[in-house]
């Protein structure tokens, strides 16, 4: 990839994406300030193509969250551009699919011309009102990024590869009858928001990802098509997060945003690790992932009788307690034996066996094909020391069963001290009534936020693991491409899956609050969140099995019921996005790139703190002498009873004084915002926990309605 710089110009910013492996051209987005655009150019398109002195290819020309274009140029062509603009460093890219919601049938078939491959105008339908797919930038950038596999793909709406399927059910699926996954969940099934409508923008291709200016060009048309939501599934992979500024779903996020669309967003699968949450601007809603009350228990039972518990979903021919030789591949032939890589087993060792295998580095199922190519008659796949106690299934090729990290250290230690271990895999099928649950997935996302921890992120956590939800014929469950077995459903687990249960949710606020902005449905999700599992106990972190933290769950586990009618709101606008932009000190230019429009920023700078966030993180020096306080602002809407009357309730953070002035509101029919203070008193000897912080909440009660703000106190250096 090309090394990043900054330049600053005039009012153009190019945005260097993935490039071609010859380096003779490269794929560019580029931020055009279109109020600039000579009256001689009948469109924005004339005028670009005209800017450059060669013939050059415009891959997407983005006019609603976003005002530019990308196109491939060479390097004279580029070095054009510099001439006039500012030029960005390079954007990352991520993988996923981006699924809008629709929650009105007020559209006609929207899609691409020509449609593509195995898709035509007749897929739509009256659930499926919209399909488009977008592919410019990644066959521009294909020969250095493995292009468009078409052997594999549909170059069209049509899924190949599931993700987008399952994640687009979750949402809006409508009630399956018989749903089941070759017998796994067996029941009836449907999505959040069963009669909301869909319109499907495919950015990701399957093994090749997805592409930032092609990420763009779905939020540009989706705003532009008049979608109410917009669900995507997509994060960095790595954990790290972009600048605002070089971030493709942010920038065109904050476009949607500012046109009253709601934008949920998956908190990425990098748990349970801090700092590992992704998908940060403070205008999207950001989802971590809980458990459910459900599970798929299967276990393995020892040669000397004792027996583990794990998961699966392994649905072929069971081993009936036959025992078979136990061996892990690690004890002698290195690490990527260990994690049961490609190539890395020997036949003649592992042949008629029962293979540990150490999770990570590749998929889960990959791992037991590896020991079905190399003989092996079935898997225990244990988890490290990272993943905890956390499980999920996965529908194996073989006989195969995931164990926790003190389970998966047991049985090593019995294979080690016995030359004739031996063990079977006992499949017990699908129970329900699972407690503790939710329990924060051991996998989601964490904070504290790695750009502004000021923001506390994740939001809130929704189901996420074992998600049972429609899927694609065109490959198997486990994705593999020697899975030649088909199915209607499959089960799945992550923050993708968690995000479209917020993204259903949304649309089934909006449609019962129309006057909502995406704030304020995030408002209510927020402050009504649920921090007790069905064991009437606080949730708990499935990695650590302790307590969970707002660092973990952010405000909590949705639920949808108490936020339809949450009493007050933290409402959000355009202005207090840029007051946001400004108090992390980005320049205009730099803040132009995410709103579009010009902007100053005022002489005072704002304290980013006072940011109307449903959350308060309030953070110290580290090096505290005697009493330091902070004082913070907020702004309530009501949304409830107009003469309602609410009082203060705090459970200030170990350690910390905590008041709040006024301690009541009073709202009438004439006064339906009120603001408060909070005063924050933080002593010489804090104590943190664990995770670096301490934690409290705010409620405002009246009786009927608790609107409740999480606390996070914590300490850093100054800059």
């Amino acid at each position: 990839m090309a090394p990043l710089l900054l330049l600053q110009f005039l009012f153009l910013i190019v945005l260097p994406c993935q490039i071609s492996a010859d380096q003779t051209a490269k794929a560019y987005i580029v931020r055009v300030d279109s109020s600039a655009k000579p009256s001689v150019f009948p469109t924005h398109y004339h005028w670009y193509t005209a800017q450059f002195t060669e013939p050059t290819t415009i891959l997407h020309v983005y006019d609603t969250v976003f005002h530019g274009f990308s196109a491939v140029l060479t390097p004279s062509q580029a070095a054009s551009v510099i001439q006039h603009p500012q030029s960005l460093p390079h954007l990352k890219t991520a993988a996923a699919s981006c699924t809008p919601l629709v929650p009105h049938s007020s559209w006609v078939c929207a899609i691409n011309t020509g449609c593509g491959v195995k898709f035509s105008i007749k897929n739509c339908n009256r659930k499926i009102i919209g399909a488009r797919f977008f592919s410019k930038g990644h066959e521009a950038g294909a020969s250095g990024f493995g292009g468009i596999n078409e052997t594999i793909e549909f170059k069209s709406p049509r899924d190949a590869d599931g993700h987008g399927t399952h994640t687009a059910s979750t949402a809006a699926g409508r009630h399956a009858f018989r749903a089941s996954m070759e017998g796994y969940a067996p029941g009836i099934a449907k999505g959040v928001a069963p009669k909301a409508r869909l319109a499907i923008y495919k950015v990701c291709w399957k093994n090749a990802g997805c592409f930032d200016s092609d990420i763009l060009a779905a939020f540009d048309a989706a705003a532009n098509d008049g979608v109410d939501i917009i669900s995507i599934s997509i994060g960095g992979s790595d954990g790290i997060s972009s600048p605002y500024y070089l971030d493709p779903i942010a920038i065109g996020a904050y476009g949607a945003v500012s046109r009253g669309i709601f934008v949920s967003s998956s908190a990425g699968n990098e748990g349970p690790s801090g700092l590992s949450v992704t998908n940060l601007a403070p205008w999207l809603t950001t989802v971590g992932a809980g458990t459910i009350d459900r599970n798929f228990p299967a276990e393995v039972i020892l040669g000397d009788g004792r027996k583990f518990s794990g998961v699966s979903l392994y649905a072929g021919e069971p081993l009936k307690g036959k025992m078979y030789p136990l061996i892990y591949p690690g004890k002698s032939g290195g690490l990527s034996a260990s994690l049961c890589m490609e190539n890395s087993l020997d036949p003649n060792s592992v042949r008629g066996k029962i293979v540990i295998c150490d999770r990570g580095s590749s998929a889960r199922t990959a791992k037991g094909l590896v020991v079905k190519k190399a003989g092996g008659v079935g898997m225990i796949l244990a988890n490290g020391v990272s993943n905890g106690e956390g499980l999920v299934g996965d529908a194996h090729l073989i006989p195969a069963c995931a164990v926790g990290s003190s389970e998966g250290d047991e049985i090593k230690a019995y294979l080690a001290s016995n030359s004739t271990a031996s063990a079977t895999i006992n499949f017990q099928g699908t129970e329900i009534g699972v407690k503790p649950a939710p329990v924060v997935a051991s996998f989601s996302g964490r904070g504290p936020n790695g750009l502004n921890p000021e923001i506390l992120k994740p939001d809130l956590i929704a189901p996420g693991v074992n998600i049972l939800a429609a899927w694609t014929e065109a490959v198997g469950p486990t994705g593999l491409d020697s899975d030649t077995r088909k199915t209607e459903f499959n089960i799945l687990s992550g923050t993708s899956m968690a995000c479209p249960h917020v993204s259903g949710a949304a649309a089934l606020l909006k449609s019962a609050h129309p006057d909502w902005s995406p704030a304020a449905i995030r408002s209510a999700m927020m402050t009504t969140a649920s921090l007790i599992d069905n064991s009437l106990n606080p949730m708990v972190d499935e990695s650590s099995k302790k307590p969970a933290t707002p660092y973990d769950y952010g405000a909590g586990h949705l639920n949808l019921d108490l936020a339809m009618d949450p009493g007050l709101v933290y409402d959000l606008t355009d202005n207090d996005y840029v007051n946001f932009l400004c108090a992390i000190e980005y320049g205009p230019k730099t803040i132009q790139v995410i709103t579009r429009s010009q902007v100053s920023c005022p002489m005072r700078k704002p304290l980013l703190e006072n940011l109307n966030y449903p959350s308060i993180t309030a953070m110290f020096p580290t090096r505290l002498t005697g009493v330091s306080s902070k004082t913070f602002f907020r702004m309530v809407t009501n949304v409830g009873e107009a003469d309602a009357v609410y009082h203060v309730r705090v459970e200030p953070p170990k350690g910390v004084k905590v008041s709040v002035k006024p301690g009541k509101l009073v709202f009438s029919e004439t006064t339906r915002r009120l603001g408060y203070y909070v005063i924050y008193s933080g002593q010489q000897n804090l104590v943190l926990d664990d995770s670096g912080a301490v934690f409290g909440s705010i409620s405002w009660v009246d009786g009927k309605h608790v609107v409740r703000s999480p606390i996070v106190v914590t300490q850093t250096d100054p800059l």
